[in-house]
């Protein structure tokens, strides 16, 4: 469906009077996204994720690289043309229902909206598919009279959701979808995405910081370090065997009620996104860094299961990061989010 070849987005940013620093958001990313999986995306705050999102979804054009669409370059695309094509394949759930959902319309215009601008169908046919959506996501049909602001945040999710799949798109891009809900609800809304994509035949790409979560959700994993995917693969294959030094810390951080991890405390300094270390960019902050680091950031390696990763020293011998089996998930989302 979409993949990005060696994208970059650099932004402006003042570093004085007379100085303009650029602060590199995404470097050289190169990734797929493919139609009915689940591609997860974690790395720390800052790391590059949301604007990662931005890129997939067409809201980021970027610096430099190329973004293909069907096999086109999304933004040599005419205008209308992506659009009308683009615009209907890919959906958005935000971070936030609370400010992603306009306070002063109702949810029947809401999520009617998308509906309108891309002229889809008669009349009744729009009002149809708004009674479907509402269905679609679990809500009663009473709520489309509602305000958002009358709702709890969980119904205001999954009102998002439904918005998200007005048009029926092919890929659904969730940036932080549960993060701003309360724990109680996080299962549901994650169940329910689950739900959705197996009875739509979705693709999705989750991002989250909450990778126990991720990595029972998805078919595959990319882990991102200050604008870098650092080491991407199969879940299964990432999370019981991390290759990259970073990915390993990552899951040691995140505690499991079902197994045990030995954490690792990560020294040294963090580098800046404006004036990234030179070579690998953990570099300043792995245990197994050398001079060989820092002198190139390291071309990908990896095996004929997909798994890839960018690293000097991959982890070989380490002891692996124990998996549960994919048919738990749901079950372990229920567990660890109550």
């Amino acid at each position: 469906m979409i993949r990005l070849e060696n994208v970059h987005v650099r932004h402006k940013a003042r570093g004085g009077v007379f100085r303009r620093d650029s602060v590199h958001a995404l470097t050289d990313a190169s990734l797929e996204v493919k139609k009915g999986e689940i591609l997860g995306l974690v790395g720390e705050s800052g790391c590059g994720k949301s604007t990662l999102a931005r890129v997939l979804t067409g809201l980021q054009e970027p610096t430099e690289g190329t973004v293909h669409f069907r096999g086109e370059d999304l933004w040599r695309m005419p205008a209308a043309r992506r659009r009308k094509e683009f615009g209907a394949a890919v959906g958005v759930v935000f971070q936030d229902p609370s400010t992603a959902l306009n306070p002063r319309m109702s949810v029947g215009r809401i999520l009617r909206d998308p509906l309108d601008v891309h002229r889809r169908g008669t009349e009744r046919q729009r009002e149809e598919r708004v009674e479907e959506l509402l269905d679609l996501v679990g809500l009663p049909g009473h709520t489309l009279r509602a305000l958002p602001g009358r709702l709890s945040g969980g119904q205001r999710q999954r009102v998002a959701i439904a918005r998200a799949l007005a048009l029926e798109p092919d890929v659904i891009v969730a940036d932080e979808p549960t993060s701003a809900l309360d724990v109680s609800v996080r299962a549901q809304v994650l169940n329910l995405l689950v739900d959705l994509r197996a009875r739509l035949g979705l693709g999705m790409v989750f991002i989250s910081h909450d990778i126990q979560t991720v990595r029972h959700l998805s078919d595959r994993l990319a882990v991102l370090y200050l604008g870098r995917i650092v080491e991407e693969g199969p879940a299964r294959a990432v999370s019981a065997a991390p290759t990259h030094p970073y990915t390993e810390a990552l899951f040691s951080a995140t505690p499991s009620l079902l197994e045990h991890t030995e954490r690792i405390i990560l020294t040294g300094p963090v580098p800046s996104a404006v004036n990234p270390p030179s070579g690998c960019p953990f570099r300043t902050r792995c245990r197994k860094a050398d001079d060989a680091c820092a002198t190139a950031f390291p071309a990908a390696d990896g095996d004929a299961d997909g798994h890839r990763w960018h690293c000097v020293h991959p982890l070989t011998d380490g002891a692996p990061v124990p998996s549960p089996s994919r048919s738990a998930s749901h079950a372990h989302i229920a567990r660890s989010t109550s």
